[in-house]
């Protein structure tokens, strides 16, 4: 054999090994137990200075997004070969066992900062294009996975080493002390919380009754939008059902939709509602852990005493700061949602875990939202 064939098919064997060496093993749906690592489920992985998704690893994202200090986030799910969820309008979707539903915790980095110095930004657009993060750019923290095995639904969430290689379980939480650094220089220190497994449960505990935990952002409402895959924009149901990961979706326009709270164009009513739908109706509504207030703030709740207009606080005690009802109709500084929303005390902030820090502008959303409600509270409802 000539040996400028060689010449020619060494590289190619090359590229051919290295190819196999960087291919990511299938999916593990771990049935029992709890894998120590992140990289033992094969869901995302920090590989080549970036963080790639797996085959058949579907990322995802909300209309309106649930504040955690600031942080970003990289959602996906995955389901096994010819499995599918169903379509449901109010709560999250059927999903079938052998689910895995993962977030990526992480903050674009600061520029010429630390890397304890994380970017205070709401633009997603430079984060990733679909498949994956560019680990040079970003400041991964922890992922969460919620894995749906016979028994049920089961949390496990992972830290990420500072080298950004790998994720290790931490089932009792962690706290890593951050700065965010926002676009004029201004700097804000603070203590970033992993939740521990019983934070978890308490957030997603859909029934009080049954105690069983549940997904709180993959729903209908708050799927129901567009998302830029690698192979191009298209409706994420739709996406799920073209992938076979979806069943019984009906047509788009009677799919509920939940606003995205930062577009302009939407209603100060609409994005309001869809700004306490995602943060705080998980726990407050009617089955929830705190459905003991009284106080829900779920899509669907009427614009009366059940939403907290003019409604006396059944349990919040002295995180009332002295105000009398949860919402007063054109009175923000009286309310007691806005006082505990622009606090970080424990005890008193809500929501009372997922944040130490305060949403500036999610308080600017539900403050102009309070002085656009009409009645006072002159006679109790």
């Amino acid at each position: 054999m000539p040996v400028k064939f060689f010449r020619y098919l060494l590289p190619a064997a090359l590229l051919l090994l290295a190819g196999c060496h960087r291919a990511m093993p299938a999916v593990a749906f771990h049935a029992d137990g709890r894998p120590t690592m992140l990289s033992d489920w094969h869901v995302v992985e920090a590989r080549d200075g970036k963080l790639e998704l797996n085959a058949g690893v579907v990322p995802y994202s909300l209309n309106s997004h649930l504040f955690t200090d600031y942080v970003h986030k990289l959602r996906t799910i995955w389901m096994p070969k010819g499995a599918s969820a169903k379509y449901t309008a109010n709560g999250p979707l059927d999903f079938p066992v052998g689910t895995i539903i993962s977030k990526t915790f992480y903050y674009p980095r600061a520029a010429d900062g630390k890397f304890s110095d994380v970017a205070r930004t709401l633009d997603y657009s430079g984060d990733f294009a679909g498949q994956g993060l560019d680990l040079a750019s970003v400041h991964m923290v922890e992922t969460r996975l919620l894995v749906r095995r016979k028994d049920g639904w089961a949390p496990f969430t992972y830290v990420w080493n500072e080298a950004q290689t790998e994720a290790g379980l931490a089932r009792t939480g962690d706290v890593q002390a951050l700065t965010l650094v926002d676009a004029q220089g201004g700097r804000e220190d603070f203590n970033y919380v992993v939740p521990d497994e019983g934070q978890c449960v308490t957030c997603h505990e859909a029934d009080m009754l049954s105690r069983h935990i549940q997904p709180i952002g993959p729903k209908a409402r708050h799927m129901n939008r567009e998302y830029g895959y690698g192979s191009g924009r298209q409706n994420q149901l739709e996406h799920l059902v073209a992938m076979g990961y979806l069943m019984g979706l009906p047509a788009l326009k009677d799919v509920p939709r939940d606003a995205n709270w930062r577009d302009p164009s939407a209603s100060l009513d609409a994005r309001a509602r869809a700004y306490l739908d995602i943060n705080c109706a998980m726990c407050h509504n009617p089955n929830g852990v705190a459905s003991v207030t009284g106080f829900s703030l779920g899509p669907d709740t009427p614009e009366d005493h059940r939403l907290g207009l003019c409604k006396s606080p059944e349990a919040a005690g002295p995180a009332t700061g002295g105000r009398l009802f949860d919402i007063v109709p054109g009175k923000p500084d009286e309310s007691i949602l806005m006082y505990r929303m622009a606090s970080t005390r424990p005890g008193v902030m809500m929501p009372e875990i997922g944040r130490s820090t305060v949403d500036r502008e999610g308080e600017v959303l539900i403050r102009a939202w309070i002085l656009s409600l009409k009645g006072n509270c002159d006679i109790v409802h």
